[in-house]
């Protein structure tokens, strides 16, 4: 099955899949219903620090990569994040949803690499 992001502000593009939001803040304007999440997974974004660091500056964003990836490392909840992943890929496809404007820069992109390289 496959792995695909997709902005949340977007009309859902994708039905076909687990829909996980992979931002530690809701979304603003974005209700429930609109969302059609079936998961909120928000420990497994950056930190608010990082976040606000990066600032969503396209340059920032191969040094905000290298961070977050650190990041997920140490995350206590990385393996449930990955073993759910895993489980519902296992079925049919996952979809990441995330809010930034930017649709190559952020960390859904991110996590989406990470993710296939540390798949089993």
């Amino acid at each position: 099955m496959t792995l695909k992001i997709e902005r949340i502000y977007t009309k859902p593009a994708d039905m076909d899949g687990y829909r996980i939001l992979v931002d530690r803040v809701w979304p603003r304007g974005i209700s429930k219903e609109k969302a059609a999440l079936d998961e909120w997974f928000k420990t497994i974004a950056p930190t608010k620090e990082l976040r606000q660091w990066f600032g969503h500056v396209p340059e920032k964003y191969p040094e905000f990569k290298s961070r977050y990836e650190q990041e997920l490392d140490t995350n206590p909840d990385r393996e449930s994040f990955l073993n759910l992943v895993a489980e519902h890929l296992a079925q049919g496809n996952v979809i990441l949803l995330y809010g930034a404007k930017d649709e190559t820069h952020n960390q859904a992109v991110v996590l989406k690499d990470y993710i296939e390289t540390h798949q089993n």
